[in-house]
């Protein structure tokens, strides 16, 4: 049985949490793709009414931009009171300027909330190359913090204040018991396009980590949780959400994930089964997040679970995933509705992982589903009819089971076909020179 249960409101759900977003025109701007929508809101406002402990996952792409940068030194003291974010420009790759608008982003806030500019988080995602329209931004500073409100009006216009290539803004919010109190937790996110994120607490890439997404999300809670078990927490939930999904195969500069704890919710201290139901909470609310991101892929038609087990480690697991759903050939038959078994165990193949051509099973199920249709049995096709194949093949979401049949070590990605519109999408188009760049 669940834990908790679902809410509205997302990030304002949790007591003492305020959120607004605002049209401040950084999208009309000659900023790409997403941006040519009309007068949509492209900035975000998240407050704490009260300092909250804090914790972050950010990009690990060597190519950082100066928003994740100057969030990363913030949040080093687990604690943060307000968020701000804008959509339309990433502000990567705009060397010291960028880094300084950045700054001035928190500072500005900082003044207008009467906070420390180290309190103040900073986001932004859009188009790469650009410097901020930092005139509109700070006339969108002063105006946005008029506008904070604890309702779910606030909470979706913030949601839509971050999208880019996005079709719709992603929310959601749960409440669950801490001992006596209830305790609510809530989260929004972006993201459409460049999405196969693998984030760290610090941005730095551990060796044994592949080039993964933009992806945005961030989350409030009421619960009173200290900072090491809320970083320990958002490692796991992450790892086991964002860093699982991927689209087009890849990373974003500007990936980061955010929590903040603001502890208004009056539970006693930590223990380990208060642990335990917030991370299972936490865990639902970033993987039904990444999902819907996933499902908002830029043109997709189907979204596709690869399980993978039987592997002789999670890091084989995870490679033969990944090989598995960022290849073209294997998406597109997704796309087409063919259960090309052939593309899939030829991307197996070439992955890092260890693999015995003689042990491979591969097949196919319902969301969640246990009976199982094969098309590969021992390394050979079965018998099962064509027909039978394209069957389970033709839902907008299914899953595909890969079993190695080496080890006990498994991983689960989930991922999205490539089609036509993606494509057209993403092609660029030389007559519109706002269209082009990141």
């Amino acid at each position: 049985m669940k834990s908790f249960h679902s809410i509205d409101g997302s990030i304002t759900a949790p007591q003492g949490f305020l959120a607004a977003g605002l049209f401040c025109d950084v999208k009309s701007l000659g900023t790409g793709k997403g941006s040519n929508k009309g007068q949509k809101r492209d900035l975000a406002l998240i407050v704490s009414e009260v300092p909250a402990t804090a914790a972050g996952m950010f990009t690990t792409n060597q190519i950082c931009a100066a928003p994740v940068k100057v969030c990363v030194k913030h949040i080093a003291d687990g604690k943060a009171q307000a968020v701000v974010i804008n959509s339309g420009n990433a502000n990567a790759c705009t060397g010291p300027r960028g880094l300084k608008d950045a700054k001035e982003m928190s500072t500005l806030l900082a003044e207008e909330l009467l906070l420390q500019p180290e309190d103040v988080l900073v986001g932004s995602t859009g188009r790469i190359g650009l410097e901020l329209p930092m005139p509109n931004i700070r006339k969108g500073i002063r105006q946005i913090v008029k506008e904070l409100d604890d309702s779910p009006t606030a909470a979706h216009h913030a949601a839509e204040s971050i999208m880019t290539s996005d079709t719709q803004p992603k929310e959601i919010a749960v409440e669950f018991k801490l001992g006596k109190q209830t305790v609510r937790l809530g989260g929004i996110a972006k993201g459409a396009g460049m999405i196969q994120p693998g984030m760290s607490p610090t941005g730095a890439r551990p060796s044994s980590m592949p080039l993964h997404a933009t992806m945005l999300s961030y989350l409030t809670t009421d619960a009173k949780i200290p900072a090491t078990t809320l970083r320990r927490c958002l490692r796991e939930a992450v790892a086991g959400s964002f860093n699982c999904i991927t689209v087009d195969g890849d990373m974003s500069t500007n990936d980061t994930v955010l929590i903040l704890a603001n502890g208004l919710a009056g539970n006693g201290k930590f223990s380990v089964k208060d642990t335990k139901i917030f991370q299972t909470a936490l865990n639902h609310v970033c993987l039904e997040l990444a999902k819907m991101i996933v499902r908002d892929g830029e043109g997709i038609t189907r979204m596709v679970t690869v399980r993978v087990k039987g592997a002789k480690t999670h890091a084989d697991a995870d490679a033969a995933s990944r090989a598995v759903g960022n290849s073209a050939l294997v998406k597109t038959s997704w796309n087409g509705g063919d259960p090309n078994w052939g593309r899939i165990i030829d991307a197996i193949g070439y992955s890092p992982a260890k693999v015995i051509e003689e042990k491979v099973d591969i097949a196919y199920s319902l969301p969640g589903a246990k009976k199982l249709v094969y098309s590969l049995k021992k390394g050979r096709p079965t018998r099962t009819s064509f027909e039978s194949l394209c069957k389970a093949v033709e839902p907008a979401e299914f899953d595909l089971h890969i079993n190695l049949n080496l080890g006990r070590a498994k991983a689960v990605l989930y991922a999205a076909d490539l089609t036509e519109k993606y494509v057209d999408y993403n092609k660029g188009d030389i007559s519109d020179p706002s269209s082009l760049g990141g």
